[in-house]
This record gives C-alpha cells, structure tokens and sequence, in this order.
C-alpha cells in the first residue's frame, strides 16, 4: 500500500532512510510530504523562517537517480532535516532572527551543512529562533513568533524553538539546533521529542554563528534517541576550521543505544529537586529514575553543591562573550547599515539600536560592564573561578556514576508573554541545563511524561566529557520501555 503523507511524516528518520534506500519510498516523495506537511501545518505554527523547496526537491532528485543507478548512498538519505537559522549555508539566507542580517546570503556552507549533505540529508529550510540564540522561549525573534504544536497560545522553548516545535509537529524527521545554556534541550523537553548536547568540541562550530563561544555547542533535536545517535554521528568528529574542535574519533552512538542501562550507575542530584518546580514534573521525572532502576541501573545519590551558582556565573561569561562576538555587527563589512549617518559614532549607535532586539541588547549592556575596567576582576574573573567549581562538582559526581538523572526543565511550557517581560523569570527557565554548559559536558533531553494537561514533561540525562555512549544507552533503553515518545500533537 502506497504511504500517505501523514505516514511518512510520521517515520524516524532511521526508518525514513532505511525505505529510501529500499526503494520502498522515492526521495521525492518524502521531500513532497513534507512540504505539503509544511504548507498545511507551519502558518499556524510559524516554525520556519524560510523554506528551499526548489533546492529540497532537487536534492531528493539527486539521491533517487542515484539509487536508480545502483550506486550507494549516505546514511540520511533522502531524510528531510531542518536547520536553526543560525547555520550558514552556501546560497541561502543566515539572519539568526535578527533585522541587522536581514537579507545577508551566506557565501559559504557550515560543516554541519557539509557532512549533512554528504550523507544524503535533504535540507528543508531555516527555523525560528530566539535573536542570535539568547533566549528560552522562541519570542525574542525579531520576525515571528513560534507556537508549541501541543498548545498554540504556549511557547515551544528557546532558543532552538523553531527547530523543537517543527520535529514534534512532523515538519522535518530531524532538526539542527545550537545550545549554549540548554537552547537544544530545554525546547525538546517542552516540545515532547530528543535534544541532544555532545560535548564541547565534539561537534565543530565552523559555520556557527557565534553567541558565546566557549559554551555553544551543535547538536540535533529527533523524535527518537536512535534518530539523535544517527544525526549525531553524521555530523561529530573533528574539523581542523574549529580551533576548539576535538580529535577523538566518533563512537558508534547508534550501535550504543542497543546495550541497554543494566549496569549503569545513574546519580541522581538533590539539588535539582528543589522548592517551586512544578509538582507534575517532579513526579514524571522521579518516576522516570524509578524505571531507570527496573531496567537495571543502579541509582547513587550524589551531590552537585555549587550548582546554585550556576545561572549568576552562566550570565556572567555568556554576557561578556556575547558582547565580544556581537561588536562585529558595525554596519561596515555587512548586515544592516542605517541610512544616511552623519558619522563613523553615529553609524555604529543607529545600526545597532535599529537592527538589535531587546534582548540581545541588554546582554550586549550587561556583557560590556562586566569586561570594563573596575569591574573585570569582580564580575567575570570571579565567575571563571566558579564555573571551575563547578566543573570539579561534576568530575567529583563522575567518579561515582556513569550518568546524572535530572529534570531538563523545572516547568512545562508556559503561556505566550508569560514572561517576556521578567527577564529574570524567563532566565531561571534554564537552572537545570546551564551547569552541563560551563562545565562543557554531554546532555540528553527526551520525553517521560505529561502534565494532565497534555503538555510534554522532559528527562535529561548527563554524562562525563565524551561520555554521549553512556547517555545515548540509558535513554534508547528507557524510551524503549515507554511510550512516551510515541505521541504526537493534535495538530
């Protein structure tokens, strides 16, 4: 029988590549599901930024004459996979949701455009972000908002919104998003689907656009712990463009997701159990660790004592990277120039008053006091010393377990304007994901649970640098003992 376009929109992308390979399914088949998924599904939601379906169709083109020839083909072939508009690629316009790179087209592919295209990816389109990435909800885009495809007047979770709302919502098998303080996982948990952080400098940053680069991180956003393993391992592995880029050679993360957590020691932190979350969370993850242990794992309490300090010293450094990396935004070389300045001072104050949010102007201010004179010492020397501590917390932890078992988020999603303006409200959104950040380590958000309310509850695991086998095995095992990951919005 031949598959509708809500089958095949529904496929892993594991299983999606596996039929294209068969020849169960042409290429253009999928890629033609999907738009047509896009076009019914995405004005309602606003995931996307912008859609290349010229270039999609001819890609999916590409693969099937190929197979039709008998040649190989890559491991995602024909998988539609979307990527956060942060990425650069060749031809196609980068904004970072941002009016100051309206319009800029990048002349270069990003490695992750690279290795995808090399394993026969098709990619869709440019998603829906937070403006250059700083944000927890997906509202501080500068040119839409996205909605959570499990409730429309909720946020899908930032900054990689437009990424987790478009996997959940079937409008790509797989998706790229970029997490600095939990931008990848803290949406995938609110979204109900898999967010995956590899460590610092697993995956390369080249063709990333910066926000603080001593803690952005690549990593993709699936429907399965599989699915995450396979887009994973497609793009890791070392990159000579990326000074911070890592030599170690990729594991086989999927082959992982097949030995199971019996054996593991899963710590569980008290820390990240505390007064004000929400009840429901609390309960589905608790449950979560339980079934962790019915499985097999061992369960350790450990102890995380400087995780308190955590969101102060994560807006500390984040700010001060931020306002380094954003000075290249003058209105000079490209991006948004204002009309007419009377001079050089005047250029720079316009172009950036006119072409930068809200948002990413009070972390611009905040980041360049903490770096001025008087202040550099106090401010972001100190917190350079606790994210030490907090690292040896983790190196500590490790020495007792293989995994960390915690919330990704201490609340489901919450309503559009919630929190918009309480920037310290919204900031707190992320207390469970920022430490994994400063201490450069592998996470994993996936689905164990939902509210009675039907919103998405997420499980994160954590693991020791290069320790993604020891995640990836705990989550596969887990998700496969539940059906969690199996819902879908009623869209």
């Amino acid at each position: 029988m031949t598959p509708t376009t809500d089958d095949i929109t529904r496929w892993s992308a594991c299983e999606t590549a596996e039929r294209v390979r068969r020849r169960e399914v042409s290429a253009v088949e999928v890629i033609d599901a999907t738009l047509a998924r896009i076009r019914a599904i995405d004005g309602k939601l606003g995931a996307h930024l912008s859609i290349d379906a010229e270039g999609a169709l001819a890609r999916a083109q590409s693969v099937d004459t190929r197979l039709a020839r008998g040649e190989e083909v890559g491991a995602l072939a024909g998988v539609p996979i979307g990527l956060k508009d942060i990425f650069i690629a060749r031809g196609r316009e980068t904004t970072c949701a941002s009016k100051i790179l309206r319009g800029w087209i990048a002349p270069y592919d990003g490695t992750h455009v690279e290795r995808l295209e090399r394993a026969d990816a098709v990619l869709t389109g440019k998603l829906n972000m937070d403006e250059f990435a700083m944000g927890s909800s997906t509202e501080n885009s500068a040119f839409q908002l996205t909605r959570n495809p499990w409730d429309l007047g909720r946020i899908p979770g930032g900054s990689s919104g437009g990424s987790a709302a478009a996997v959940a919502a079937g409008l790509c098998a797989a998706a790229l998003g970029t997490d600095t303080g939990g931008s990848i996982r803290q949406p995938a948990s609110l979204c109900g689907v898999v967010g995956m952080k590899p460590t610092y400098g697993r995956v390369s940053r080249y063709g990333v656009v910066a926000f603080a680069s001593s803690l952005d991180q690549v990593g993709p956003l699936a429907r399965t712990v599989e699915d995450a393993a396979l887009v994973l391992q497609t793009i890791a592995g070392h990159d000579p463009r990326d000074a911070t880029s890592l030599p170690h050679p990729v594991p086989d993360y999927r082959a992982a997701c097949r030995r199971g957590v019996r054996g593991l020691r899963v710590g569980v932190p008290r820390e990240y159990f505390v007064a004000g979350m929400d009840g429901e969370v609390e309960a589905s993850v608790r449950a979560a660790i339980a079934e962790l242990s019915r499985l097999g794992a061992e369960l350790v309490d450990i102890e995380l004592p400087h995780t308190a300090y955590a969101v102060a010293v994560y807006y500390l450094i984040a700010t001060a990277e931020a306002s380094s990396n954003l000075a290249r935004y003058d209105g000079v070389r490209y991006g948004h120039r204002t009309a007419e300045p009377r001079d050089l001072l005047e250029l720079y104050e316009r172009t950036r008053a006119e072409g930068f949010g809200p948002e990413v102007k009070r972390r611009i201010m905040l980041g360049t006091y903490v770096l001025s004179a008087g202040y550099y010492e106090a401010y972001y020397g100190r917190a350079l010393k606790v994210r030490t501590l907090i690292r040896r917390d983790f190196e500590k932890a490790f020495a007792r377990c293989d995994v960390i078992a915690t919330p990704t988020s201490p609340t489901p999603a919450f309503k559009l304007g919630e929190k918009i303006d309480d920037p310290l409200q919204m900031y707190l959104a992320d207390i469970f994901t920022i430490s994994c950040n400063l201490a450069g380590l592998p996470g994993l958000s996936l689905p164990c649970g939902f509210t009675q309310g039907g919103l998405p509850i997420g499980l994160q695991l954590l693991g020791p640098p290069l320790g993604e086998e020891a995640i990836f095995a705990a989550a596969a095992d887990y998700e496969q003992a539940t059906e969690w990951h199996a819902r879908r919005p009623p869209l």
